[in-house]
């Protein structure tokens, strides 16, 4: 293992593999690997050494150690990454489809959350952006674009439209903590959202800044929120690494 926090040492996990027994080679080395990584052995952010240097330390065939990483990377634990090779995935954040802020929800669950602000610009409304604000066209708004960070990886990029009595609101104040919190601290009560959530491949400028493979997946999210009065507060247009973060409902039978 070449982790990015220090070195790991994984002592005697692959010293009692049975290799005459009937459990297949491949499940024992996912097996142990997997019980290594939710037990904190392996950490979070660490990197797995490459199937040809794993293989012949075991004494085992690429195949045998490519099927066994394939099985924790469908598992969602580990992730294969451009440039830096087989990663332990830090703990995917599960959001239910709620009126919550993600910066939120990454606080609720412990996740160190931190912004990089990338734009940050007043611009006249399109047509599509005046229609979701309920704005007349050309009206001076707030267009702001930033990466959410949880535990330093980036997990989704951000980008609102806010109406003009939000001009105000500064880069340094979105840098340090969520929108929703900046907007309840000026009062405004946020009462209901229409959201859409979608799926497709990122762009090249996504791939980048989110780390993941050109053109892989991503999870996207369109809401409109509205205040107390019925007021189009914000209009938010994201999008999601699929392999840290995903949505949960619960469905209820009629």
């Amino acid at each position: 293992m070449e982790p990015n926090k220090g070195t790991v040492s994984l002592g005697s996990l692959f010293d009692d593999l049975d290799r005459n027994g009937p459990i297949p080679l491949y499940y024992q080395v996912s097996s142990r690997l997997e019980k290594a990584i939710s037990d904190g052995v392996i950490p979070a952010g660490s990197r797995i050494e490459n199937e040809v240097s794993l293989g012949e330390r075991l004494g085992l065939s690429r195949p045998t150690i490519r099927r066994a990483i394939q099985e924790l990377v469908e598992k969602g634990l580990l992730v294969r990454r451009r440039g830096v090779g087989t990663q332990v995935v830090h703990g995917q954040i599960t959001r239910n489809v709620e009126f919550t802020s993600l910066y939120e929800d990454l606080n609720r669950v412990h996740q160190n959350p931190t912004t990089r602000v990338l734009l940050r610009e007043t611009v006249q409304a399109s047509g599509e952006i005046a229609e979701k604000l309920v704005v007349p066209v050309g009206t001076p708004v707030l267009h702001i674009r930033r990466i959410r960070l949880a535990d330093g990886e980036p997990i989704a990029i951000l980008e609102n439209y806010l109406p003009e009595r939000y001009i105000d609101i500064s880069e340094e104040e979105l840098a340090q903590t969520g929108l929703y919190l900046l907007l309840r601290a000026r009062g405004t009560s946020l009462r209901v959202a229409k959201q859409k959530i979608g799926a497709r491949r990122a762009t090249e400028d996504e791939s980048g800044l989110l780390d993941i493979d050109a053109g892989g997946p991503v999870l996207t999210t369109e809401r409109t929120a509205y205040d107390s009065d019925g007021l189009a507060i914000e209009l938010g247009q994201h999008c999601y690494r699929t392999d840290y973060y995903s949505f949960e409902t619960t469905l209820v039978s009629r």
